[in-house]
């Protein structure tokens, strides 16, 4: 290897596969993306309110586990 530079779109094709790999390790533990839902939000319902986090978290967990509290059956 010589001394040449990496060039710059190396690590925008890094960066993005960096990112695909987060996205996926969250969605497998069950972890929503919040920066993809405020995209979709922004291109597909622009008239809805962008919730904050915390609010997106709570509601991908009651949508998910029912939001009816704790029941083993």
């Amino acid at each position: 290897m010589g001394t040449a530079l990496v060039p710059l779109d190396h690590f925008a094709v890094h960066r993005k596969v960096w990112r695909r790999l987060v996205q996926a390790a969250r969605l497998c533990c069950g972890v929503p993306d919040y920066d993809n839902y405020v995209q979709h939000l922004l291109t597909h319902h622009p008239e809805r309110e962008i919730p904050d986090y915390a609010t997106f978290f709570r509601q991908r967990q009651d949508a998910r586990y029912g939001g009816g509290g704790f029941r083993c059956c």
